[in-house]
């Protein structure tokens, strides 16, 4: 009995020690192995600061077009948009850069000046526009005449009575060394014809020679040239547009007379009587229409007499 007992002992022994064999190997091996790491959810990525770059304004986009059209190598590009500045009413920079373009080099460029700060109505450009007046070309100068004329500014009639003439008024010394290219009528056609006189408006003419300016016929822009100086108060002017009725071209007569009307000055009805037998039916037209509007208008006084 003592012997069963004995074995029973040493069995429960040998399990135990079996067991804190296994426990102290399973920790080492614990011990060696690497740390199990759970795998986390990604975290939200923080929100990008600043601001993401976007496209310019339309406004800001306009205008860096246009800076860089004026500064252009090219003179063609630049009188593009020094033109196009005429569009831009009541901004300082486009008037000021308009006027600076006055002093370009390229005659294209000064002209396609002068036309924008007229139809921009830049009214503190008269300064600067009766300068161009003196300039060496003659496409400039009848361009600033007629922004001058736009902005309410009477010596731009002078510039036209020249081109309607060929001479200037005896008190006017604006036109200078440009009268000979005023008075030759071959370098005016070449003129008118290369700028498509561009700067003189015709709405209302309605005559077929102001549509198609040929290369050997200064008439389109002495016709033009009469009727701009419609308006001019100066009692010369009204006796240059009486002579110019006696045109050799009809064209020039028919603007002369339609000019003559819109002077309101009956004084020159026996003047202009003769035209009412012109033989070219646009003249004799235009004669006939004049002399009925003025024949119900009250004389005008002479304004330049005391």
């Amino acid at each position: 009995m003592s012997k069963r007992l004995a074995a029973i002992v040493l069995f429960k022994l040998s399990l135990m020690a079996l067991f804190g064999f296994l426990c102290l190997l399973g920790n080492r091996v614990s011990a060696q192995a690497p740390p199990v790491t759970r795998e986390k959810s990604p975290e939200p990525k923080a929100a990008v600061t600043g601001t993401p770059a976007t496209a310019p304004a339309p406004g800001e986009k306009a205008w860096g077009i246009l800076r860089e059209g004026i500064k252009d190598k090219s003179a063609d590009k630049r009188a593009q948009a020094v033109r196009a500045l005429g569009l831009v009413t009541g901004n300082v920079e486009a008037e000021n850069s308009a006027i600076t373009a006055l002093e370009d080099k390229n005659p294209s460029v000064r002209s396609a000046a002068a036309v924008a700060l007229g139809s921009m109505h830049a009214e503190r450009a008269k300064l600067a526009l009766e300068g161009a007046l003196e300039d060496s070309e003659p496409v400039v100068v009848l361009a600033a005449a007629n922004s001058l004329l736009l902005l309410h500014d009477s010596l731009g009639y002078d510039i036209y009575f020249a081109v309607l003439t060929g001479e200037r008024r005896a008190d006017k010394g604006l036109i200078k060394g440009q009268l000979d290219t005023l008075k030759n009528k071959n370098q005016m056609a070449k003129l008118g014809f290369e700028e498509g006189i561009g700067f003189i408006p015709f709405a209302g003419m309605g005559y077929e020679a102001f549509k198609t300016v040929t290369k050997n016929d200064s008439s389109p822009l002495r016709a033009a040239a009469a009727k701009q100086l419609a308006h001019d108060p100066d009692p010369a002017t009204a006796k240059a547009l009486v002579a110019a009725t006696k045109d050799k071209k009809w064209q020039v007569r028919a603007a002369a007379l339609e000019a003559i009307a819109q002077r309101d000055d009956s004084s020159l009805l026996d003047e202009i009587a003769p035209a009412l037998s012109d033989e070219k039916d646009v003249v004799r037209f235009t004669a006939a229409a004049c002399v009925a509007h003025l024949t119900d208008t009250p004389a005008k006084k002479d304004k330049a007499k005391p």
